[in-house]
C-alpha cells in the first residue's frame, strides 16, 4: 500500500469528522442530504459516461487500485537491476542475458531484452519500446482524465443542486414557514460542500498521484530503454549507469550510482 496516500487519507477523513462532528454536536445526520447526493455524485458519474468510452470506465477500479496500492519499481531497484545485467553481458555475453529474463516481473524490460538477446538492430528496439510507453501513456491519461472530470464538473453540480435549493426556498416565501425555507437551504448549502469535498478532498489529490506516478513509471521504462541499447551496444558497465543516472537529479547521482 502506499503509505503517503493512506496518511493523507487518513489525515483528510480526521480532520473532516472532527470538524462535522464538533459543528453538528454529535447529530451528523445534519450533513446528509439526499437531493445533493444525488444531484452532486450521480452528476459527475453521469459526466463520465458522457465524455469518456466504455472500455476507460471499465478501468477505473484499477486506477483506484493504483492509487491505494503502488507497486512500480523504485528508481534504486532499476538502476541497480540494469547494472548487474550490463555486468553479466560484459562478463558473459548478451546471449547468458537469456537465464536471467525468467527471473524478471516487468514485462516492458522483458521484452526489451529478449529483443536484444535475439539480435533485433537498436532502431528496432527502440521504436517498439517507445510505442509501448506511448501506449502506457494513453493508458495513463485516461485514468486522471476520469479524476479531472468529477473534479471539474462535482462542483459545478454543487452549484446546480444549491441553485434548486434556493429557487425551492423562494417559492415557498409567501407560506413564510421556517422549517421548509430552512430545509431548502440546507439543500442548497449541503450540495456545494459536497461538489466542494469531491473536488478538493477526492478526485483531485487522486488525479494528482496518479500523474505523478505516471511520470515516475514513464521514467523508469526511459531508464530501461536506455539500459538496454547500452547493454546491445556492448558499453562498459559504468557508461551504462552513467547513462541511466542523466535521468536523475544531480544531488541524487552519487548515492544512485553507490546504491548499484
Amino acid at each position: 500500500m502506499d503509505i503517503a496516500s493512506l496518511i493523507g487519507m487518513l489525515i483528510g477523513v480526521g480532520c473532516l469528522g472532527f470538524v462535522f462532528f464538533e459543528v453538528s454536536h454529535g447529530s451528523l445526520g445534519m450533513f446528509y442530504s439526499q437531493e445533493g447526493v444525488l444531484m452532486v455524485f450521480g452528476g459527475s458519474i453521469s459526466v463520465c459516461f458522457m465524455a469518456m468510452p466504455m472500455e476507460k470506465i471499465k478501468a477505473v477500479p484499477g486506477f483506484i487500485r493504483r492509487f491505494v496500492f503502488h507497486k512500480a519499481i523504485p528508481t534504486v531497484e532499476v538502476i541497480r537491476q540494469m547494472s548487474a545485467l550490463s555486468e553479466k553481458a560484459r562478463r558473459d555475453g548478451i546471449l547468458a542475458l537469456e537465464s536471467e529474463i525468467e527471473k524478471i516481473k516487468d514485462p516492458f524490460l522483458v521484452s526489451g531484452l529478449r529483443m536484444a538477446v535475439d539480435g533485433a538492430p537498436p532502431e528496432t528496439i527502440e521504436a517498439t519500446l517507445r510505442m509501448e510507453v506511448m501506449a502506457m501513456q494513453d493508458r495513463h491519461k485516461a485514468g486522471k482524465k476520469f479524476f479531472d472530470l468529477i473534479k471539474l464538473y462535482g462542483p459545478g453540480y454543487g452549484l446546480v443542486g444549491t441553485l434548486v435549493g434556493q429557487v425551492s426556498m423562494f417559492g415557498q416565501l409567501a407560506d413564510a414557514n421556517p422549517g421548509k425555507l430552512g430545509g431548502a437551504l440546507a439543500v442548497a448549502v449541503v450540495a456545494t460542500m459536497y461538489g466542494a469535498i469531491v473536488a478538493n478532498a477526492i478526485a483531485g489529490p487522486m488525479g494528482d498521484k496518479l500523474a505523478l506516478r505516471s511520470g515516475e513509471e514513464i521514467l523508469n521504462k526511459e531508464m530501461m530503454l536506455q539500459g538496454i541499447l547500452s547493454i546491445q551496444a556492448g558499453d562498459n558497465p559504468r557508461m551504462t549507469l552513467d547513462k541511466m543516472a542523466a535521468f536523475i537529479p544531480i544531488a541524487g547521482r552519487e548515492k544512485l550510482k553507490k546504491a548499484a
